[in-house]
């Protein structure tokens, strides 16, 4: 997380002692779970360029070295401040569903709920279109710079981490599915330890053909045809128009509500990103402050905020270019004000919850990061493969691991928001958010968690507002999560 300059009032934040000092500087800050990432997003920033040049830079070293996280075959939410401009962007770079996919096809195989493993569970990989769209917009450096990271550590190899060490274990059957995939994410069967060093060299000869032959070498080139061709022949239904035809949404503002004074932008639908905007407005009226922090009160109240919101989502959130979506309602503050009249001081309700599944072991395996250059410039990026290692497939020769955001997104239930449909997104539980104040970010950040993302981001964006925590503190100070979304809680 990035946090501006502010003159924060010490109450609750004095209970909460952290395990490192805040970070402070003024030519530039990148944020990131990986340090090789986060070396690499500074090199840029000391070259000269820009908070986007670095998020490029970032997340395509993500891509490498937090394979389960993230990569050239998931898919990122943005948002994205130009000071110069005073500009906020929104960017959704989620995939559609084949176009020969609906409900019928799954349900005909005997199926009652979508498969979570191979092709047939992958939306089309939008992180490199993304990549390339966001310095088409904003950037001021030649993607194949930005790259070179990247590329070395997938044809040099780079030391795994004791956290991912810990992935390869959990989900090494889900890689032995695949031949293609055992080859680079295994050692012979075996999983990778803390230490071992992991190559993988037909990552880089894709990440070098971008780098040569820009967004058009992934989506139209000899890397789309070879994903495809092994896509195909795995089972899966996407073709090669269907490549070419990815496009990237961008809306200018994001959707954004107010909360004490500080505005706050979200990503829009598909992610859910609303629905912080929903829990803050519900909570605003609430004093968290007096109340203390995690103190049984505030914690009743910020559960029963996103029990109601969640069942909105449930009922509600799906791809807005095929359901109705009411979200001007849902993120107004007269909204908020009825939906709170629901919440009952002393006891947990169940809000209308939706159909969720219970939680996937391994299915908080996303990547987030921020980055704030010297000039106010600023990215707050979210990306995932969906789950540890999305699919488990690799595509053939191109080295690219497969999200299965399709499988683990839709729906077989007729009716449903989400039921899969040809050439629609699913909802994403990926999002990212910024805070400003007096008119400039003050606050970037974002989690990986899937439906935890929710709580976790109001409560970080709480610690920091209503109970004057710096950066630093907010993220380590403890944190509630239950699921599922609008059940009673389980803390």
């Amino acid at each position: 997380m990035c946090q501006g300059g502010a003159n924060m009032v010490r109450d609750s934040a004095s209970q909460v002692n952290t395990g490192r000092s805040t970070v402070y500087t003024k030519g530039g800050v990148v944020a990131s779970i990986s340090p090789l990432a986060a070396s690499a997003g500074l090199g840029v920033l000391a070259d000269g360029g820009n908070a986007f040049d670095s998020a490029v830079a970032v997340a395509a070293t993500e891509a490498v070295t937090v394979p389960s996280g993230c990569g050239l075959g998931g898919e990122p939410f943005v948002i994205m401040y130009e000071a110069k401009t005073g500009r906020v962007f929104g960017m959704n770079g989620s995939g559609k569903a084949p176009l020969a996919a609906n409900r019928d096809y799954f349900v005909r195989q005997g199926l009652d709920k979508m498969p979570l493993d191979g092709p047939i569970a992958a939306a089309i990989p939008g992180e490199v279109h993304g990549w390339a769209a966001i310095l088409d917009r904003l950037g001021t450096m030649p993607l194949a710079r930005l790259l070179q990271p990247a590329i070395g550590y997938a044809e040099d190899g780079y030391a795994v981490s004791a956290k991912s060490a810990t992935g390869f274990e959990i989900l090494n059957s889900k890689l032995n599915q695949f031949p293609d995939s055992a080859a680079i994410f295994t050692k012979n069967g075996a999983s990778f330890r803390a230490g071992d060093v992991l190559v993988q060299k037909n990552l880089g000869r894709t990440l070098r053909r971008v780098a040569d032959g820009g967004v058009d070498e992934f989506y139209r080139g000899e890397t789309a045809r070879e994903m495809v061709r092994a896509i195909r022949a795995g089972g899966g239904l996407y073709t090669e128009a269907e490549f070419a035809a990815h496009e990237t949404t961008w809306y200018e503002p994001p959707i954004s509500t107010t909360y004490r004074g500080h505005t706050v932008y979200e990503t829009a639908p598909p992610s859910q990103g609303h629905l912080i905007l929903q829990m803050l407005n519900i909570l605003e009226d609430f004093d968290l402050a007096g109340m203390g922090f995690y103190s049984a009160e505030s914690v009743h109240a910020m559960l029963e905020a996103k029990s109601l919101a969640f069942a909105d989502r449930n009922r509600y959130m799906g791809d807005p270019d095929f359901i109705a979506n009411p979200l001007d309602e849902l993120i107004s503050k007269p909204f908020a004000d009825q939906r709170r009249k629901l919440i009952d001081p002393i006891s947990t309700t169940v809000h209308e919850p939706g159909p969720l599944a219970a939680p996937i072991p391994g299915d908080d395996n996303t990547s987030y990061f921020c980055v704030v250059d010297k000039d106010g410039n600023a990215a707050s990026f979210i990306h995932s493969l969906s789950m540890g290692f999305g699919g488990g497939f690799v595509a053939g020769t191109t080295g690219v691991l497969l999200n299965n955001r399709v499988g683990r997104g839709f729906s077989l239930v007729d009716g449903h928001p989400n039921v899969i449909e040809g050439g629609k997104r699913t909802m994403h539980t990926l999002n990212a958010y910024m805070v400003f104040k007096d008119d400039k970010p003050w606050l970037v950040g974002g989690t990986p968690g899937g439906d935890r993302q929710i709580p976790w981001n109001v409560q970080v964006i709480s610690n920091v507002i209503d109970h004057g925590m710096d950066a630093q503190q907010a993220v380590e100070a403890p944190r509630w999560v239950s699921t599922p979304g609008s059940d009673p809680a389980s803390l």
